[in-house]
């Protein structure tokens, strides 16, 4: 297969071997332009299954054959991305997750490569989240949807791979797909590289989930506890991220405690206005959560259910992270 002229360049794509990777896979293989000279899949699955891929890979066509298929050890994305970064050699790396690139997609990036200035360390993709027309989306569906307008979003990520080697890479202790793109993308810009957005779009889809998704989710508090050690207390500034309700969590839960604590002191009196305090807050956290979705019972329920513990999960996650990061050093640019 010859490869028409274009940057030269790799794709990564971190997975957990779900469903949507083959069509992943397909979409890749059927977008028009110069081809990737490298396709390396990242399984990070602790106990990877023998054979698990075999379907998905085969829709590569003859594209299989620059596919190279490596194990994680089910460490996280960032370090599924750096498994991937240190196998490639084409001087810009496109990093994807389990999305459905556009029909134009390799035209696309080889147009956004080309029209990269010598500062420029990497180029943004335009992510779309289909949601269902006939009726109201849920609190999953919602929080997916948001990433349309998250900056720097490795769902789809064009970066040069000089630029990744000088700033080392992703930070592997972020566990989670929730801040390792922004760190990386903060430290891409304090070392003096640009950031633009390209043409290229892809398709991310609202992937199944049971109805405590958004409990595990309050383990990305810890990351915005590292975030804070690493780029300094205006972090959500530089990177335009949503402060989140993390201050209204910690005050429910610090409510809660305090009615509970009062009521075994015998103070009855104070510990009802506490109580009435943390009612309060988880009814209203629970209501805006409730209002903009269709109400069916089902998703009441999960409304209901996780708003009286996220507040609690959140405090305790965000209060770990700061801890287990308390000795972490602020970014300092790493010398070339």
């Amino acid at each position: 297969m010859t490869r028409t002229a274009g940057p030269a360049y790799a794709v990564v794509i971190p997975t957990l071997a779900r469903d949507t990777l083959a069509d992943c896979l397909a979409a890749l293989a059927a977008a028009t332009g110069p081809r990737p000279d490298e396709i390396v899949l990242v399984d990070d699955r602790p106990d990877p299954e023998p054979g698990a891929l075999d379907h998905p890979l085969s829709v590569l066509g003859d594209l299989r054959a620059r596919t190279t298929v490596l194990t994680s050890g089910g460490r996280g994305p960032a370090a599924a991305r750096n498994t991937g970064l240190r196998a490639v050699t084409a001087p810009w790396v496109a990093f994807l997750d389990d999305v459905q690139v556009g029909p134009h997609w390799c035209d696309q990036l080889a147009q956004d490569l080309a029209e990269a200035s010598p500062d420029t360390g990497a180029v943004q993709g335009v992510i779309a989240v289909p949601l269902p027309g006939e009726r109201r989306p849920t609190d999953w569906e919602r929080a997916t949807a948001a990433l349309a307008q998250a900056r720097w979003i490795t769902a789809d990520m064009a970066y040069r791979t000089e630029a990744l080697k000088q700033v080392g890479g992703f930070d592997e202790r972020f566990r989670r797909a929730l801040r390792e793109d922004a760190d990386l993308a903060l430290r891409l810009l304090d070392a003096g590289w640009r950031i633009p957005q390209g043409r290229r779009t892809a398709r991310h889809p609202v992937r199944p989930a049971d109805r405590w998704v958004s409990l595990r989710a309050q383990r990305g508090n810890a990351d915005d506890a590292l975030m804070l050690r690493l780029h300094g207390p205006d972090w959500r500034q530089k990177a335009a991220a949503p402060r989140g309700r993390i201050r209204s969590h910690l005050a429910i839960t610090a409510a809660g405690a305090a009615a509970c604590a009062l009521a075994a002191a015998g103070r009855h009196r104070a510990a009802e206005v506490a109580a009435l305090g943390w009612a309060a807050g988880t009814a209203e956290f629970a209501w805006a959560r409730i209002a903009p979705g269709p109400r069916t019972r089902y998703e009441v329920t999960t409304m209901v259910a996780t708003s009286v513990l996220i507040p609690p999960a959140a405090t305790w996650h965000r209060l770990s992270g700061l801890w287990r990061h308390r000795g972490a050093p602020a970014w300092q640019e790493v010398a070339p």
